[in-house]
């Protein structure tokens, strides 16, 4: 007789010995995670071009790699050099931005703060004197090891995207072999209807990306005018993989080369609203029916998902916090059917 409690059991330390571990290597787990995405999503082009041509997978798989790289870099050489040379022109003129972006706020009205009387040119006095006291020498060499976490952490994504790809298939034999020996069978036909899921959500995650990117080159390009919209614009997309925190570096990005290029006040209103605009129908419309109806869940769970993955692991937790919700979906679908 089927006693759900103890059917259960195992299920439910499975996942709660899995948080805990993704609570514990969050800040481990990020070029994993997106590694691991990315050759999931290009397996089965590997399997299929070796099927095809009769090559062998290992060939296959590192000329997909190189491919790969290859996109990357000439990414980042078009890309780069004018993101920062815009970044130089803003930094050499902070002062003056931060006062045309608060004479865009305030105008040329005075507000009261703390008692006092301040205009646009006190505020940003205010500004630029806070940043500089924030960016002291602590804090100087604390942004040198991000910079240089980050660095390792890209070129480690590029390594394990090659591991993955050339050795998927053992891989996944390990994963398997992980499982107890008579819960391997409950595993197979989990993976089996979680499989055509994630697929369908990391297509949805692509069609967000490219409807990202679509919209900022024309609110960008066409509406704002900007400069080099085209690079603006596919950053917008590729960021937008990385939920909230991807989507926030995006906005300040193309915030600060469209104040530097702002001509007048109203050029700054009108990127504020594009951004506002950008995010909402992102956020709130596009985002969550495209990865609800791919991933065959209701629009309020993936933005729950969202904000609890991102509340409770970090930026780990939102990229993983709809396939966490997808397996566990799965898992209990095929426990309960066996149960009847």
């Amino acid at each position: 007789m089927f006693t759900p409690s103890r059917s259960l059991t195992p299920l439910v330390l499975a996942i709660g010995a899995a948080g805990l571990l993704l609570y514990l290597l969050q800040n481990v787990l990020l070029p994993f995670v997106i590694a691991a995405i990315i050759a999931y999503l290009c397996v089965p082009l590997v399997d299929g071009l070796t099927a095809r041509t009769r090559w062998p997978r290992r060939l296959v798989a590192l000329g997909l790699l190189v491919l790969l790289m290859g996109v990357g870099t000439l990414l980042g050489f078009l890309g780069l050099p004018p993101l920062l040379r815009q970044a130089q022109g803003l930094l050499g003129n902070l002062h003056g931005a931060v006062t045309d972006f608060m004479r865009a706020i305030v105008g040329t009205h005075s507000v009261q703060l703390l008692g006092s009387t301040l205009d646009a040119q006190h505020l940003s006095d205010l500004i630029v004197g806070g940043l500089q006291h924030e960016m002291s020498g602590a804090q100087l060499v604390r942004l040198v090891g991000w910079g240089a976490a980050g660095f390792f952490g890209f070129m480690l994504v590029w390594v394990l995207i090659g591991y993955f790809l050339l050795d998927s298939q053992t891989i996944a034999a390990g994963m398997l072999w992980l499982v107890p020996p008579r819960r391997r069978a409950e595993a197979e036909q989990v993976w089996h209807e979680l499989d055509p899921l994630l697929r369908r959500y990391f297509i949805g995650v692509a069609g967000v990306v490219a409807y990202a990117t679509v919209a900022a080159y024309f609110g960008l390009g066409l509406v704002l005018g900007l400069h080099h919209a085209v690079i603006l614009a596919l950053a917008t997309g590729v960021l937008e993989v990385i939920p909230m925190v991807g989507p926030l570096a995006a906005a300040v990005i193309a915030g600060l080369v469209a104040v530097q290029q702002a001509a007048t006040s109203w050029d700054i209103w009108a990127y504020a609203g594009y951004a506002t605009a950008l995010r909402l129908s992102i956020d709130q419309l596009v985002g969550p029916i495209m990865l609800g109806n791919a991933a065959r869940v209701h629009p309020v769970v993936v933005i729950f998902c969202f904000l609890a993955g991102g509340v409770l692991f970090g930026i780990v937790g939102m990229i993983l916090a709809v396939p966490i919700a997808l397996l566990i979906k799965v898992a209990l679908t095929v426990r309960y059917r066996e149960a009847r």
